[in-house]
């Protein structure tokens, strides 16, 4: 049987371009005002966002040049070229020292907007890492300490983020409170299930439904043993993020443009193309990234004891509860349980990678988006005596898919709408 990797690599990379900065920017950004345009992105994508914007601004509009300005933070490897808005690599998934500078700099520059001005906000998936600007009394390494924890526990990312909001300067609609004598036009790159925009970058610009009150739940529920500055700041009042009566909103507009749902039905288009009948599990999948591998494991079985050549594809953002010193991120493990429970299954195939190309990994550009699954797989599992059981354990995907030369190496797409996942029945 002819390899499936090039038709796995096509559907991935379709879901890639359907959310390009390139492709879906320059439609939605708003006229020009009678001030400045101040450009402040962050995020996976911010600063190919950054580019488009000043392309259409620039270029298409031959806005003067001295009207535009702006800072894009993004993740270390992901800049591009700009002429007039600042690009600042920084950290992520872990902050770094460069994301607390870029955020501090982000609302200097926010504090600076007129009422002629418009402050326009481009949030791609990774903002929450990008921009990390602690509450006062929170000091960044312990800022740092609580993230680190939160990763490892298994929380989804909606937790994680209720939590960073409420320990914030910048999140939980901070941003808008600090520019809001500006209009505030948002434009955003989902990465979150079911899109919530107070969600995406932890919500800079939008009301926050959330409360002081369920950060501190999620901390308790994932029994997080956390310093006492950061009780403190939880417990607060001063650190509650906006809500949807606070003024900060009066000028304020957040708009949608690439979602993983738009995603994942051209990833369907490309499958449907090649002939294969189409399980559509959605967009939004949520869970622990083994305990969905083996649901599709037996959906994939079951397809095949049936004669059916079919292709079943997700999205969403699966989670890992880290038990083990390996490394990897749930792309990686949701292929790790795959390899484990398909073994000497050549006629089935599959791929599961984060569109943003990289899937947890230490926070390099050269960190892979995910790993790939078929024949070749389980041959190298044989000849190498791998155990995908052991690397389970010690949550070691990346070490696994390395050994047997499937990891799935795309490189910054400079894009973000969540995970991919495809697997082939023939």
């Amino acid at each position: 049987m002819s390899s499936r990797r090039p038709l796995l690599r096509t559907i991935f990379d379709a879901a890639v371009a359907a959310a390009h900065p390139d492709i879906v920017l320059a439609s939605h950004l708003p006229a020009v005002p009678k001030g400045r345009i101040i450009c402040l992105a962050a995020g996976k994508g911010a600063a190919a966002m950054a580019a488009a914007a000043e392309r259409h601004y620039l270029d298409v509009l031959t806005l003067d040049p001295a009207r535009l300005t702006g800072i894009a933070t993004t993740r270390h490897g992901h800049g591009v070229p700009t002429r007039r808005i600042k690009v600042i690599e920084a950290g992520h998934p872990m902050p770094d020292e460069a994301g607390l500078k870029a955020a501090d700099e982000t609302l200097q520059l926010a504090a600076t907007a007129g009422a002629d001005d418009l402050m326009l906000v481009l949030l791609s998936g990774g903002g929450s890492a990008n921009w990390i600007a602690p509450a006062d009394g929170v000091t960044f390494a312990q800022k740092q300490q609580l993230t680190r924890a939160l990763l490892r526990s298994g929380a989804p990312i909606g937790e994680i983020n209720t939590v960073r909001k409420h320990l914030s300067r910048i999140k939980g609609g901070r941003l808008a409170r600090a520019g809001q004598k500006a209009a505030i036009v948002t434009l955003a790159i989902s990465d979150v299930p079911h899109d919530d925009p107070s969600a995406i970058a932890s919500g800079p610009t939008v009301p926050d439904p959330t409360t002081l009150a369920d950060a501190c739940a999620i901390i308790a529920k994932y029994k997080l043993a956390i310093e006492p500055a950061i009780a403190r700041a939880l417990e607060n009042p001063d650190n509650e993020s906006c809500k949807p009566d606070d003024p900060a909103f009066a000028r304020a507009r957040f708009e949608l443009i690439a979602r993983p749902r738009a995603s994942l039905d051209a990833a369907i288009v490309k499958t449907r193309e090649a002939g294969y009948e189409v399980i559509d599990l959605g967009a939004d999948l949520e869970g622990e990234a083994r305990e969905v591998a083996a649901e599709h494991v037996r959906l994939a079985l079951d397809a095949r004891a049936h004669g059916r050549r079919v292709a079943i594809l997700s999205g969403g953002e699966l989670t890992v509860t880290v038990t083990g010193n390996g490394r990897g991120g749930p792309n990686q493990e949701y292929a790790l349980a795959l390899a484990d429970l398909l073994k000497d299954t050549p006629d089935i195939a599959a791929l599961a990678g984060d569109t943003d190309g990289a899937d947890g990994g230490a926070g390099s550009a050269s960190d892979p988006a995910g790993a790939i699954v078929d024949g070749t797989t389980f041959a190298a599992m044989r000849e190498r005596a791998l155990d995908p059981k052991a690397y389970l354990a010690n949550n070691d995907a990346t070490a696994f898919f390395a050994a047997t030369g499937d990891l799935l190496l795309t490189g910054p797409t400079l894009t973000n709408v969540n995970d991919v996942r495809v697997i082939l029945v023939d």
